[in-house]
């Protein structure tokens, strides 16, 4: 038999935009309408049924044009709710609300959101929140926005248009078409946004209208259930409960679960089988309020449900990995599909690259997509708080750039800390996907940086100097003098006459009898050269130039030049021409 389930609605949005106000808002509203029991509370989900829906929207809703029950939000909004509840290739939303607030914009957060929906091709509306914020709203409680829009006067309508068209804007950016809902003729095509108030409910009838139209027009073919069929769904998260040990919270989006029903459940190595204890989901609010008691028993639950089940061997569960019931059915098959749409994602190399580590499975099949796109390898990709074992591992890694962990929404335990810290392992946390990947990629930068300036500090640069008459301290072993310099030198460089005869090396540099690691233009100093003998090699008044190797010349001039001082232009140029002369023609 079968049936036309609820869809499932996500809510995504920056910190603070309103995600967690607006589904309370739209519980509030639908609590205040309905009939005893008429709402049903899942795990984890929210269900609205149509009838609250009509009853809310008024005249913007004609129930019988409608087949879909009702919608079912997922009550845990963000990144970790909407990346959990995946299934191959894509999220087990049907759709999704991008909540964002009118007087603060688009925000890191909200970009994430954005990145997210696109990788998972979800269609979502966006709910631009707190409109009664802006200068001049006149409040009409819960009414629709087109009911309250009309009430405003112009220089607040048109601070709300300029809001709307901002974000128009900044999805016009991002790739998408979008207009205020009200006008938008396909929303195949088009992203409606939805101006609303989550604090005086202005909007939400419209908001709501709008998913169920969407969910009837376009995804009502992906609806249908078989009510009879092995129950499938995806862990939303896994929680101790008191005198329950480890639960795992899920959302069934097909099929029927029971009570004694065998179940896989997709794991980092593999899949683990259990069998159902117990099913349970919330009791109604009055009860809730009166017993104490969080929650009641089930035997038999339909799709789309959210529901706790409580087994035995959940350690090694996730948020995002699937479940199936495999009562009578082929096990081994089932075992080979699950463990391949995870090891999809998973990866375990011994390549050189960083190591990933994230809070669900959904979180790290878009970490892991991203660095692919940006060209970073990966060794290891898991889900989980980083371990020692982690710290371990990176470490054995030679180059330094890849000696890395990148952890999304995970701890990292003391002891591995510690042991990075000591074997120079570094880890990088953000709680926003594309902020910890840039975080790695500014640190690349920096290192690269250093390197490079490193190995340019290492070439021989142009160095010019003059031998002061009567300032010969010494006339060999090493030769030490006074000179002037004309361009920059260091100790180590070689020398060479204006000829282009080799004469030895400057050893040392003494600034007022301190010993100095370099001497600038303009400076007299001592300097003492091993090789020559004053009087006979070299004489007072000599000029004196450092002897540039010829692969340090090229390097000069492909990378350097601009860097040079004037006068180590100058006397770069002057041994050039020495070169020249001498027929050692540089390939520069």
């Amino acid at each position: 038999m079968e049936n036309i389930r609820t869809p499932i609605v996500c809510m995504l949005g920056h910190v603070d935009h309103g995600k967690t106000t607006t589904l309370d808002k739209i519980r509030g509203s639908t609590v205040a309408e309905r009939e005893s029991g008429a709402i049903t509370q899942h795990i984890g989900a929210t269900e609205i049924p149509i009838d609250i829906i009509d009853n809310l929207c008024g005249p913007l809703l004609n129930k019988e044009d409608f087949k879909v029950p009702g919608l079912l939000f997922i009550d845990t909004p963000g990144h970790h709710a909407f990346t959990s509840l995946r299934s191959r290739g894509g999220s087990l939303a049907d759709i999704a609300v991008l909540v964002v607030d009118a007087t603060d914009g688009f925000q890191p957060q909200t970009e994430e959101a954005l990145d997210i929906l696109k990788r998972y091709k979800t269609p979502f509306v966006v709910a631009l929140n707190k409109i009664d914020k802006i200068p001049g709203w006149q409040t009409t409680q819960n009414s629709p926005f087109q009911k309250s829009i009309t009430k405003q006067k112009n220089k607040t309508q048109t601070k709300l248009e300029e809001k709307i068209y901002e974000i128009v804007g900044n999805l016009h950016e991002a790739g998408f078409q979008s207009e205020r809902f009200d006008r938008v003729k396909d929303y195949s095509n088009t992203v409606g946004i939805i101006p609303i108030s989550a604090k005086t409910g202005e909007g939400i009838p419209d908001l709501l209208m709008v998913l169920v139209g969407v969910a009837q027009q376009y995804f009502q073919q992906n609806l249908i259930v078989e009510t009879q069929k092995p129950g499938k769904g995806t862990v939303l998260e896994v929680k101790e409960e008191k005198g329950l040990g480890k639960t795992i919270d899920v959302i069934l989006y097909d099929g029927v679960i029971n009570v004694g029903d065998q179940i896989l459940i997709g794991s980092h190595q593999n899949p683990i089988k259990t069998k159902i204890r117990s099913l349970l989901k919330p009791k109604p609010t009055q009860e809730i309020r009166e017993t104490g008691q969080k929650f009641q028993k089930a035997q038999k639950v339909d799709a789309a449900s959210g529901i706790k089940i409580v087994a035995p061997n959940l350690d090694n569960v996730f948020a995002g990995y699937p479940f199936q019931v495999i009562n009578n059915q082929n096990e081994q098959k089932i075992k080979q599909e699950m463990q391949s749409q995870v090891n999809e994602i998973l990866i375990e190399t011994e390549t050189s690259g960083v190591i990933v580590k994230a809070d669900t499975i959904g979180s790290l099949e878009a970490i892991v997509k991203d660095l692919k796109e940006s060209n970073i390898n990966i060794r290891k990709a898991t889900i989980g708080d980083v371990s020692k074992r982690d710290v371990v591992e990176a470490e054995t890694i030679e180059e330094k750039l890849d000696r890395v962990i990148l952890a999304f929404d995970v701890n990292t335990i003391p002891e591995a800390k510690k042991h990075a810290k000591n074997k120079d392992v570094e880890i990088f946390t953000s709680k926003v996907i594309y902020r910890l990947i840039e975080k790695y990629e500014e640190w690349v930068q920096e290192i690269k940086q250093k390197r490079e300036k490193q190995r340019l500090e290492k070439i021989i640069r142009p160095g010019k100097i003059e031998l002061l008459p009567d300032h010969t301290f010494r006339q060999n072993n090493p030769a030490i003098v006074g000179v002037k310099v004309h361009s920059n030198i260091r100790p180590g460089y070689r020398l060479m006459k204006k000829n282009g005869q080799p004469i030895g090396e400057l050893k040392e540099i003494q600034d007022r009898g301190e010993k100095a690691n370099k001497a600038e233009a303009g400076k007299e100093v001592a300097v003492s050269i091993s090789g020559p003998t004053v009087g006979r090699q070299i004489e007072e008044g000599d000029i004196l130039y450092v002897d540039i190797p010829e692969k340090h010349a090229k390097i000069i001039e492909k990378e350097l030049k601009d860097k040079l001082t004037e006068p180590e232009k100058q006397t770069f140029q002057e041994i050039t021409e020495i070169k020249r002369k001498q027929n050692k023609f540089w390939a520069i």
